[in-house]
């Protein structure tokens, strides 16, 4: 299928998944665009294909497949649109692949504009998966722009999910929902960026059951509340088995942000070892004045300092 999208996707595509507007996309291929499919391509390893009872797709990576990457970025290019999708992964014994599934809301008009993407990832013995998400929202519409997007995971033997999550700017409201059962030997990392603004809000949840022996769970969430923002952090780490699991919010407030954590550890077993952090304040004054020395005002000394933070 040939790609089939407009301008207003092609600029969000260059940000959420680093389209290039003249190579495209150097792998298999999704691109969703106002609720509809705007460009399909499978490989020999990676089929895609329409789900037949809902909106979304079906992405089956062969057995053992290494070194390929799977473009499924979605966009939003108007008000008025509440997009629904849903996108199961079967990942097969042994694969190694990276999964690219950025989104980008955009609204110039009075309605709300919405994305909710709900992924699901089967991941077979001794698979491995990067999973990278981007979200952004943008134009001057009045309207709302929101993106909640879940993510279900079930972790087979000796697997491993790494997730990398950003939002940085433009998104009024979000709930972020991720959840993992893990079996014996498996493992996810997570590790969440997200900065608000203005009146934004988001919201993230983690749930992970530990459930097999020798899993593992690192969960860590870094954000900045500017504005008058609010963010919300909760994570519930379940140890059902000989286990580790850390979870951590490290967040900065600005001006009148504001952050609420509520990490949880459940243990159900003698040699789970299970570890939670939170961490709230202001950006430390002795930062901003090494960095004045050096010759930046104080806001430019604030926005190295939120930049490296953010990293």
């Amino acid at each position: 299928m040939d790609v089939n999208f407009n301008g207003t996707t092609a600029e969000m595509l260059k940000i959420i998944s680093d389209y290039d507007e003249v190579t495209g996309f150097n792998g298999a291929y999704n691109i969703r665009e106002d609720s509809k499919c705007a460009g399909r391509r499978s490989s020999e390893n990676i089929t895609i294909e329409s789900k037949e009872d809902k909106p979304g797709i079906n992405i089956r990576v062969k057995p053992f497949t290494v070194g390929e990457t799977v473009f499924i970025p979605a966009c939003v290019t108007h008000s008025d649109v509440d997009d629904l999708v849903y996108n199961d992964f079967y990942i097969g014994e042994g694969a190694d692949v990276v999964v690219v599934a950025g989104c980008g809301v955009h609204n110039d008009g009075e309605e709300q504009a919405r994305h909710n993407g709900i992924h699901r990832f089967f991941l077979e013995k001794g698979a491995r998966v990067l999973y990278k998400e981007k979200h952004i929202g943008t134009g001057k519409g009045t309207g709302l722009r929101k993106i909640d997007p879940v993510t279900d995971c079930v972790l087979d033997e000796d697997s491993y999910l790494e997730m990398d999550t950003i939002q940085l700017r433009g998104v009024d409201r979000t709930t972020r929902s991720t959840s993992a059962v893990l079996g014996k030997g498996a493992k996810i990392v997570v590790r969440e960026r997200i900065m608000t603004d203005g009146d934004e809000e988001a919201v993230t949840k983690f749930h992970v059951e530990l459930n097999g022996e020798d899993s593992g769970a690192d969960l860590v969430s870094r954000s900045v509340a500017r504005g008058n923002s609010h963010q919300a952090f909760y994570s519930v780490v379940e140890g059902n088995n000989r286990c580790t699991g850390h979870s951590a919010c490290d967040a900065i407030l600005a001006d009148n942000g504001k952050v609420d954590a509520q990490p949880a550890l459940n243990a159900a077993n003698v040699d789970a070892a299970l570890i939670h952090e939170a961490a709230i304040g202001k950006i430390a004054g002795e930062q901003i004045l090494k960095l004045c020395s050096l010759g930046l005002t104080r806001e430019e000394a604030e926005e190295k300092i939120i930049e490296g933070f953010l990293k």
